[in-house]
């Protein structure tokens, strides 16, 4: 795995692809601290293992920061290289939280141009699939889409991950 030397890299892919590991991988290759922004809510038991897993792969010169809604905030207060992981959980707890999307779109990309060292952001593609049956599970695919269009023309460099296998997009 090569470092980033690009200021934002998207890693998309789709469920256990090896999206969050190759991420870590870019951002490790860096030199430390490396800071780890992690969306995820440990609402049972399942994710806070998943949580946990997660953690197990990152030793002490990761720090870690929860930015489950506040994802800019996150950004300005991180030291070293930044891995934000990930985009999909964050989008998910926006809008349970029925929080402003456009703002809180606007507001990580205010935060994103701040950022004085390279990012690393990993992201679910949820369009790849068939049509959701319920209208929230729509919305959540289309929303997704949208914010990673959004987020892969600002990138640098985007790479979609197959089977643990990166694919460089851009």
């Amino acid at each position: 795995m090569t470092a980033p030397a690009d200021r934002l890299t998207l890693v998309l892919g789709g469920a256990r692809s090896g999206k969050s590991a190759h991420a870590e991988g870019l951002v490790a290759a860096l030199p430390p601290p490396w800071t780890y922004i992690a969306t995820a809510q440990a609402f049972d038991a399942e994710m806070r293992e998943r949580i946990a897993e997660h953690r197990r792969r990152r030793d002490a010169r990761w720090a870690t920061l929860e930015a489950p809604l506040d994802l800019a905030g996150a950004l300005a207060a991180a030291q070293g290289p930044v891995l934000v992981d990930c985009l999909t959980l964050w989008l998910t707890n926006l809008m349970l939280a029925e929080v402003d999307r456009d703002a809180a779109f606007a507001a990580l990309e205010a935060a994103l141009d701040a950022a004085p060292r390279p990012v690393v952001l990993v992201s679910n593609e949820v369009g790849l699939g068939i049509v959701p049956d319920n209208a929230l599970a729509r919305a959540f695919r289309d929303e997704a889409g949208r914010l990673n269009q959004r987020l892969a023309r600002r990138a640098e460099r985007v790479l979609f991950l197959v089977a643990g296998l990166p694919m460089v997009v851009k």
